[in-house]
């Protein structure tokens, strides 16, 4: 079937926008190709100092042999129970690799930092431009060009886009990514929940809530919510960088080993050596960033992708916008409800059919583009099918035809909703995001009077101290990437819905992010310009009617428009942000960083 009006006018849209960066970048990558081994091009010494640590088998392959070699580019660190299984991943790859007539080797690894760690502390200040390290970090790992193509370990929030950007800079190389999976459900999300609140209201004691919160992230895996992590996961594999089916598997299991070992093999199928060559920057192609949107708006994913979509697509030469996720928001139907749009993990997804019956339902609605180049050689109709073990030998089997469970999955006939899971703002406050597939009909407009604050702390403090007794849009601005680097504020969302729950109007809207985990409490964030650019939001004051409506997608104060015009913005002391947790060093990308609705990167478009 072919798409949908709607999705072929955007799609039609962003390739003619697109054309002058997106043929310098193809151009670029097609003078990077070999078509013999790279290591072949370098000098004796370079060469040497390449394989020098290597075992005799691997030396010698490396040395003389015409077999590729495969890059492996790790998050892997042990703190974090995302990235913790990739540690087992190399000797699998390599396994894997010599069986197939290459090497494999770890070309570098870059930082994974946990927002959930993270959250409210300072160091959460480092969290958005860990990506553009991130793809800074893969960008040195593949610059010995020692490699014919590259598997990528990574998992979650800043983690996969930053991998990403730093492999499409190296887009002459075929590359798959390579999930670990989520760890097994834990304590429901609705009763943590409860137990967050009650301990924002003061009536559990902090080692309530700890054993709570051990109780649900409790081994190896992604967290089960539907956040950044497993929003990024689904994106992979709708835009055809995982091998099909794979990416909501438990880690510590027989099957996840052996589709891990099948990744590194389809790697080393698809080099420029042999006749299937795919590289990855004809991989991601205007089609399948259409298809990511679609993504994440049919499971109601994380607003975090409304800048890393566009920050990704960047680094690719596709110049995508605001404006196409909102009219694609208009056009794609939620067919998920997962934590917390719902009360389900990504397990109960997984389990109810998950990618394949999701894909499945987008191919027949025409929602998604068929016609696409993806890892696997095949469409995105390659994609319906699911991994499975048969006497211990892995193969692939077609997917569900149907959900099995209808409270977290379903089909286009019957969606949770008619549009999609995040809409876009705009309005004398500028532009911003919304996530309303988080938040109950009712909601979806909502109107109150502003109290502003210049920091998640201050508004804490208030709520502690009573002062939060009416009905409220709480504003906290300069949180945005010039001010502060964007820090996530999940922490308010205990405060705030407690509020909700005492049946007041409450609304935030903010320059800040706020957590794929958040939900209830009608948010409008990444507002731009920024308040640290004398953006909008700086002029507004306590006591301003605001109003924010996703059904129109507006977001206004309610002042006369001369009198507003009139106000000159806040400014507020940052100094206290500059400095600590090792944020002096990243004030040159604070400097330099762009607005949220370009992707708030400091890279510019490839």
């Amino acid at each position: 079937m072919s798409v949908t009006s709607t999705i072929s006018a955007v799609t039609e849209k962003l390739i003619a926008r697109s054309k002058p960066t997106r043929r310098r970048y193809l151009d670029r990558i097609e003078a990077a190709q070999m078509n013999r081994p790279a290591r072949k091009s370098l000098g004796c010494a370079n060469i040497a100092h390449g394989f020098a640590a290597c075992g005799t088998h691997d030396k010698q392959a490396l040395r003389s042999g015409d077999g590729p070699n495969l890059a492996i580019v790790t998050a892997y660190n042990d703190m974090l129970s995302a990235h913790q299984p990739f540690e087992r991943y190399p000797d699998l790859i390599r396994e894997a690799a010599r069986a197939a007539g290459g090497t494999a080797q770890v070309a570098g690894g870059v930082p994974a930092m946990c927002d959930g760690v993270t959250q409210g502390e300072a160091g959460m200040e480092l969290s958005l431009f860990s990506r553009e390290v991130i793809a800074l970090s893969t960008a040195v790992a593949l610059s010995h060009q020692m490699f014919d193509a590259a598997v990528y370990l990574g998992v979650c929030d800043k983690i996969v886009p930053g991998l990403v950007i730093g492999a499409l800079a190296f887009g002459h190389l075929p590359a798959v990514f390579i999930p670990a999976g989520p760890m097994p459900s834990g304590m429901s999300n609705d009763e943590k929940g409860k137990i967050r609140q009650a301990y924002a209201e003061g009536k559990v004691s902090r080692e309530e809530l700890l054993d709570a919160e051990a109780r649900s992230y409790h081994s190896p895996g992604t967290c089960t919510f539907y956040g950044t992590a497993n929003s990024n996961q689904m994106l992979m594999e709708i835009m055809g960088l995982h091998l099909p089916g794979t990416t909501f598997l438990n880690p510590g299991t027989e099957i996840r080993d052996e589709v891990t070992k099948a990744a590194a093999r389809q790697a080393l199928s698809i080099t420029a050596l042999g006749n299937r060559y795919t590289p990855m920057g004809k991989v991601y192609d205007e089609k399948s960033v259409v298809n990511g949107v679609v993504g994440l708006l049919a499971t109601g994913g994380s607003t975090n992708h409304t800048m890393h979509l566009i920050a990704m697509a960047a680094a690719a030469g596709i110049v995508l916008t605001w404006d196409d996720l909102a009219e694609l928001s208009q056009a794609v139907p939620l067919l998920a409800r997962v934590y917390p749009n719902g009360s389900d993990d990504v397990n109960h997804f997984h389990a109810a059919g998950g990618m394949g019956v999701l894909i499945r339902e987008l191919l027949q609605a025409g929602l998604v583009h068929k016609d696409v180049t993806t890892v696997m050689g095949t469409g995105l109709d390659g994609y319906l099918a699911a991994p499975v073990l048969e006497k211990g030998t892995l193969t692939w089997k077609e997917a569900p035809k149907a959900t099995a469970n209808p409270k977290v999955l379903r089909g286009t006939a019957e969606p949770f909703q008619q549009t999609g899971g995040l809409a876009v703002l705009k309005g004398n406050i500028g532009t911003a995001v919304i996530k309303c597939s988080a938040i109950p009909a009712d909601r979806h407009v909502v109107e109150a009077p502003a109290k502003v604050f210049h920091s998640q702390d201050e508004l804490k403090a208030a709520f502690k101290a009573g002062a939060l007794n009416g009905n409220v849009i709480a504003v906290v601005r300069f949180q945005g990437p010039k001010a502060n680097g964007m820090p996530e504020l999940h922490s308010l969302t205990p405060s705030l819905s407690v509020l909700q729950n005492r049946g007041l109007v409450v609304g935030l809207v903010t320059d800040g992010r706020m957590s794929g985990a958040s939900g209830k409490v009608p948010a409008a964030i990444h507002v731009t310009p920024e308040a640290a650019d004398g953006g909008p939001i700086a002029k507004i004051r306590d006591g301003d009617m605001i109003r924010i409506d996703a059904v129109t997608g507006t977001l206004e104060v309610l002042v006369d428009a001369a009198e507003f015009a009139a106000r000159q913005p806040a400014t507020a002391d940052l100094s206290g942000n500059e400095t600590g947790v090792g944020r002096e060093l990243f004030s040159a990308f604070r400097r330099i960083v762009g607005r949220a609705d370009q992707g708030a990167s400091i890279f510019e478009v490839a």
